[in-house]
């Protein structure tokens, strides 16, 4: 017997208690704290887009979790952080950030990738 629409509401995690939510939280509030050092020239242009990008990818873990069919949203999601880390680091490579700061941004972009990677894994 499957579960009734009613026990599948009951039975779903709300998006705020998943850990990789919360850990794509965290990494959106760093990437808020380092991109208002950027100089004028990438602030307004490649911090936008970082940040916008973070948020984007917080809407599709919401969007995944609401979901049955969860694997065409969890790959955009997947390919979400990769734009991430890309950005990152190429303002790493422009000198808006520092190597010490590039690491742990890095550190919190690598755990939502595999928190993203082994959900999608998951669902197979």
């Amino acid at each position: 017997m499957g579960l009734r629409p009613i026990d599948f509401f009951f039975k779903m995690k709300l998006h705020s208690d998943l850990p990789v939510y919360k850990s794509c939280y965290d990494l959106l509030l760093e990437i808020f704290l380092f991109t208002k050092e950027f100089s004028k020239e990438y602030k307004y242009t490649v911090g936008e887009s970082i940040k916008k990008e973070t948020i984007d990818l917080l809407t599709l873990i919401f969007r995944a979790n609401s979901r049955s069919d969860k694997n065409a949203v969890l790959q955009q999601a997947r390919e979400s952080i990769e734009v991430i880390r890309l950005l990152i680091r190429l303002m790493k490579d422009l000198k808006q950030i520092n190597l010490k700061r590039f690491v742990t941004v890095n550190q919190k972009v690598e755990a939502v990738s595999k928190q993203l990677t082994g959900w999608q894994k998951s669902k197979k």
